[in-house]
């Protein structure tokens, strides 16, 4: 740490932003502040508005907790706040209307609840790399590299792990060749699954039963990204596993691997079946053979350490007849305590203060730079 020693580490909570998870981001913070330890750390909530604008967020988990229905956001009148750029300082500024400046004081680790582009695809990371400032999760590439589900897949294939077919959609081949996407898509076969390439919390995503509903589907994906990739439609039950990094140096740990089983109406694991109804069925840890489950955790350790992962990160697989088979990687998962990441690892031992004080503990330990 820079400057005086204090009693406890000073953590900026750092939530909400300009993705269109903004709301997920804010629920996922309010479960982090109601959890920490405040005898062991000192909190500081930092909101990023849906425009991007950093402020000084209330310390009140209830605020940022889904409410009939209701999803939360950062609120855009709060005092803006600003990181110092001197990675000699590490410095929090607050700038009320009508009132000078002033210094919150030095941060000494950042965590970044942020989900989709903007925050956990490397842009936040770049900023408190030059900062100067450690933070939870991976590095500036291996978070660009897995929130690019194209790229992603490309990583992963290259290190010898199983991805499905799939076809990227980059804005100048659709904008030019549309008959050669549709051509590319049709090859892989009915039906797919058409998706934003940076986009996560099943946002944006489409199932595809024939290519008459292809474009509106590339369409939707591309409001929220550009970039689409368009996925074969794998049949296979649905298994997570999360894995931290290891300890003191030791290798990356994995969880218990769970099930996702999407009950009802819902074609897949969309957004109102994850968040907003009672659609699903989570079965932590998954019913699986010894060998499956041991597989499960081999090859998602694999796949972070495939990525350059950092921190933590959760590996979806699709188990079908033939074997495993991974879906994506996500390097900041969703972290309420009903949330898989969570119910993961206190399955496997590690309840949702203890595992939000070994990623505190893992960031603090880590140096920032080329490492």
């Amino acid at each position: 740490m820079t400057g005086s020693p204090r009693h406890r580490p000073r953590v900026a909570v750092v939530f909400g932003g300009r993705s269109s998870e903004h709301a997920i981001s804010c629920v996922t913070a309010g479960s982090v502040l109601a959890a920490v330890d405040r005898s062991r750390y000192d909190l500081v909530p930092v909101g990023i508005t849906r425009e991007g604008r950093w402020v000084l967020a209330p310390d009140d988990p209830q605020r940022l907790s889904i409410t009939d229905g209701e999803l939360p956001s950062v609120d855009a009148d709060g005092a803006s706040v600003a990181l110092s750029s001197d990675p000699t300082s590490r410095e929090l500024t607050v700038q009320e209307p009508g009132a000078v400046p002033h210094v919150l004081g030095e941060v000494d680790v950042v965590l970044p609840l942020l989900h989709g582009p903007y925050g956990e695809d490397g842009t936040l990371q770049g900023l408190l790399e030059l900062a100067g400032v450690p933070y939870v999760g991976s590095g500036v590439l291996s978070s660009a590299a897995s929130m690019d589900k194209d790229f992603m897949k490309r990583l992963l294939a290259a290190a010898g792990l199983p991805v499905g077919p799939y076809v990227a959609v980059r804005p100048r081949q659709w904008e030019r060749d549309r008959a050669g996407v549709r051509e590319a898509v049709a090859a892989l076969s009915w039906p797919v699954f058409v998706k934003p390439a940076r986009g996560g919390s099943s946002i944006g995503i489409s199932k595809v039963a024939g290519p008459e509903q292809l474009d509106a589907a590339v369409e939707a994906a591309r409001t929220h990204d550009p970039k689409v990739v368009v996925e074969a439609a794998i049949d296979g039950r649905e298994i997570e596993c999360g894995v931290l990094e290891g300890l003191d140096g030791q290798p990356p740990d994995a969880s218990l691997p769970a099930e996702i089983r999407v009950r009802g109406d819902h074609e897949f694991y969309d957004f109102t079946a994850k968040y907003l109804d009672e659609a699903t069925d989570l079965d932590v840890p998954a019913d699986l053979p010894p060998d499956v489950t041991a597989e499960v955790r081999r090859v998602a350790v694999a796949a972070f350490e495939a990525l350059s992962c950092e921190g933590l990160a959760r590996v979806d697989f699709f188990l079908t007849p033939t074997g495993l088979m991974v879906n994506e990687v996500n390097t900041m998962p969703g972290f309420t305590p009903s949330s898989m990441f969570p119910l993961m690892w206190r399955a496997s031992g590690l309840d949702y203060p203890a595992l939000v004080d070994r990623l505190l503990r893992t960031a603090l330990s880590r140096p920032t730079g080329l490492r």
